[in-house]
């Protein structure tokens, strides 16, 4: 059984100067935010041991503030295709983890991350609906279990969701 902890961007600011979506900053709201979700991952002692991230700006500060603030120490690992890839790509890189990481955090944008979870879930084919899918608003944070020992195998289907949280949530019961 490993664990994959799914990490929705903080908050992004549409007014900041800009040249390309890719620049695009956090929001004030967005800079409190991402830490607050690193002290959850700490405080539930659900530390990733592998971060895999898109390299926009904004998901590169989500993935920084997470890590300061929930003690992850080791590098960052920055994926191209997580900016504007589709779910496949998340999954591949999960397929391509060592078998060793146990818990891997990935970081990134919607909708790509809501079709990676409903696709993890099993909710895939004729059958799939968005009615059924797990909306994940900016620093929403979605861990899930995969019944898989070698990441190769991971398969859609193979996740049960174990939690869902959102900072709004987390700052109602602080």
């Amino acid at each position: 059984m490993k664990t994959i902890l799914i990490l929705r961007h903080a908050k992004s600011d549409w007014s900041a100067p800009y040249n390309t979506d890719f620049e695009r900053p956090l929001t004030k709201r967005g800079l409190r935010d991402a830490p607050l979700m690193g002290e959850v991952l700490a405080l539930f002692e659900c530390v990733p041991d592998r971060m895999l991230s898109s390299p926009a700006i904004r998901a590169r500060q989500t993935a920084e503030l997470v890590a300061k603030a929930c003690g992850y120490r080791l590098s960052i690992h920055w994926q191209d295709s997580f900016y504007g890839g589709g779910s496949q790509d998340l999954i591949s890189a999960l397929q391509r983890l060592p078998d060793a990481i146990e818990r891997p955090m990935l970081i990134g944008h919607n909708p790509t991350l809501e079709e990676t979870v409903a696709l993890l879930l099993g909710q895939v084919g004729e059958s799939w609906s968005w009615d059924f899918a797990i909306r994940i608003p900016t620093a929403g944070l979605v861990c899930l279990d995969v019944d898989v020992v070698d990441w190769p195998d991971l398969e859609p289907g193979d996740g049960t969701l174990r939690w869902f949280l959102i900072p709004k949530l987390v700052k109602a019961i602080q």
